[in-house]
């Protein structure tokens, strides 16, 4: 898998982007949809970065800075084809990576509380973020889980 710094303007990612704001749509009740739209994620404290095999896109993630040393992940997704096969773990370790390069001394993350998200809060709690409440913006929502790690240096 070949991880690249995407400019959010190929049909490919439009397209992966498109289907993960849709299904957001489906499973998670109005007001609780925290995805992001493709002109959002080119915001300044936006990095964007797509995840090939060959010729395949087969998943994206994001990285907000929200402040001098934190950030936030955004708009994880796996295309639907490509799904259990380590994906998702290799984007994450991507930003954890690259969070760490930037000195940042935690990271939080946003992610749907029910039952079909429970693969994604497994994910990340096998890399150590712990549950906690509302960050940011965010209000307390039940159908929201919120997590956040501490970087080592």
């Amino acid at each position: 898998m070949q991880i690249r710094e995407d400019d959010l303007t190929g049909d490919d990612i439009a397209a992966l982007l498109a289907e993960h704001l849709e299904e957001m749509h489906e499973i998670t009740p109005p007001g609780s949809v925290h995805a992001l739209d493709l002109e959002s994620l080119r915001g300044p404290q936006m990095s964007f970065w797509s995840i090939w095999e060959g010729e395949a896109l087969v998943g994206c993630g994001a990285l907000k800075q929200l402040a001098p040393r934190e950030g936030e992940i955004k708009s994880m997704r796996t295309a639907r084809a490509h799904r259990r096969k380590g994906v998702a773990a290799r984007m994450l370790t991507h930003i954890l990576e690259v969070a760490r390069a930037r000195g940042y001394e935690r990271l939080y993350l946003e992610t749907g509380a029910l039952p079909a998200f429970e693969p994604a809060r497994t994910l990340y709690a096998r890399y150590g973020f712990e549950p906690r409440g509302p960050f940011g913006d965010y209000t307390d929502d039940p159908n929201s889980a919120f997590m956040s790690l501490a970087l080592d240096a």
